[in-house]
């Protein structure tokens, strides 16, 4: 139950923030003076990390979704696999992202 609501609200948030990353960066290409909140708001780290951690856990999860459509029966050792990979995943983008920034 908890994958499933998970998989859905974080499928809406990252709408959400995708949006936003969307929108902010529409303000930065003009030709006019850029927008301080606008800049602020695309570059903003708790925003890209927070779209790295539910990135990376909704797709893991929705790879888990499939496998157990298919007909995969241990869903108990899936999860565990999902989140294993997912936070190996998120950690390994996490420190890639603060080292480059």
């Amino acid at each position: 139950m908890f994958v499933w609501l998970f998989h859905r609200i974080s499928g809406v948030v990252l709408i959400i923030l995708f949006g936003t990353k969307i929108f902010s960066s529409f303000f930065l290409h003009t030709h006019d003076k850029k927008l301080d909140w606008a800049l602020s708001l695309h570059r903003h780290p708790v925003l890209d990390v927070l779209i790295l951690l539910l990135f990376t856990f909704h797709s893991c999860y929705g790879l888990r979704t499939v496998a157990v459509d298919l007909g995969y029966k241990k869903e108990k050792q899936l999860l565990w696999v999902s989140n294993v990979a997912a936070s190996v995943i998120f950690i390994t983008l996490a420190y890639l992202y603060f080292r480059v920034s």
